[in-house]
């Protein structure tokens, strides 16, 4: 299956009495009276859900048809899987040379530039070569890289490697091997997008997640903020740790517990530490950000993962970032979230 990453991401949606899934649809529709409606389906590697509560402007499935349109869009311009991708083909490109991009595009590398910036480069989307080399990309061979091709793949990595301009809506790498990986934003972008169409709808109350992704707007069936639930890491079968109530926010999750291949004893995970140019090696199990915006949470959740429990934490809490950190500690797990998240008032599970 074409894919625009792996399902990497775990943020469980709890608690959902009233969903649906939503789809752009020209004409405006008499009010359907449903309490709720739910859809899912296959989308970027993974699925999607989406629900909506109360009355709804329109037939449901115009709503459905948007949602789905919405995160296809995105998985055709942005998967790094589809040699036809404009994300591809991007890659492919030669350095020097200004690449004219579609206005998504632009937005996420926009983004990921700003938030490569904040974090020190915690985040940084040119980390493609290092994704692949250890198999957690298109080549999808796992293997640890020797020291001399991690020497030799950093030295294409790195924020001032790609240059994006808002004036001509380019972007422009510093050689040629540049390659750009967006699986740790897209997704997010892509819930965004699809909120964004539900709006324009006129979709007052819904929750719309990809691949584990979340965001949330108004109410559910029940009148409440939605009831998004954050995974238990390791646990088998899946089960929920924490119950978070949103309205009007997004949630996205990073963690090291799903994708990974293990060597003469030792695990790798799929997050790569862009400066260092391999897979991390800390405690930290998962983190989730909570933001306004998808692509963002989606980001920062890489971000804060990266850098690590202390490190992280502090930054988050710095910021007024709203971050919940798992972290693995012996034989357990222990949690702990900054005051902007506690905030939030989310309620333990496990």
């Amino acid at each position: 299956m074409d894919a625009l990453i792996s399902p990497r991401r775990r943020t469980l949606v709890a608690g959902l009495a009233s969903v649906s899934v939503l789809a752009a649809c020209g004409e405006r529709r008499s009010l359907h009276a449903a309490p709720a409606f739910e859809f899912r389906g296959p989308a970027m590697g993974s699925t999607y859900t989406l629900k909506i509560a109360g009355q709804v402007p329109l037939a449901p499935e115009a709503a459905h048809e948007a949602v789905h349109e919405a995160l296809a869009a995105v998985e055709a311009l942005m998967s790094h899987y589809r040699p036809e991708s404009e994300l591809s083909r991007l890659n492919r490109a030669a350095g020097g040379v200004p690449f004219a991009l579609s206005a998504d595009t632009f937005a996420v590398l926009a983004l990921s530039q700003d938030v490569a910036r904040e974090t020190s480069a915690a985040f940084d989307v040119t980390v493609a070569p290092l994704v692949d080399a250890w198999g957690f990309g298109p080549s999808r061979a796992q293997r640890v890289v020797a020291e001399p091709e991690r020497r030799a793949l950093l030295a294409r990595v790195g924020q001032d490697k790609l240059r994006v301009d808002a004036g001509t809506r380019t972007a422009v790498k510093a050689r040629a091997d540049v390659a750009a990986d967006l699986s740790a934003i897209a997704k997010g972008y892509g819930v965004d997008r699809a909120a964004r169409a539900l709006d324009a709808l006129g979709v007052a109350n819904y929750m719309v997640e990809a691949g584990g992704e979340v965001r949330t707007r108004g109410r559910n069936a029940e009148g409440a903020p939605w009831q998004i639930a954050i995974e238990a890491p390791d646990a088998v079968p899946q089960r929920p740790w924490l119950v978070v109530p949103l309205a009007d926010r997004s949630l996205a999750t990073s963690g090291d517990y799903r994708i990974y291949f293990e060597q003469d004893g030792r695990r790798y995970c799929h997050e790569i530490d862009p400066g260092e140019g391999r897979p991390i090696d800390h405690g930290l199990a998962s983190v989730s950000v909570v933001d306004v915006d998808c692509a963002r949470a989606d980001a920062l959740a890489t971000a804060l993962m990266v850098m690590g429990e202390t490190r992280g934490a502090a930054f988050a809490a710095e910021r007024g970032i709203a971050a919940y950190f798992i972290v693995r500690d012996g034989s357990r797990l222990r949690a702990h979230a900054t005051p902007a998240f506690a905030a939030l008032g989310g309620r333990r599970i496990a």
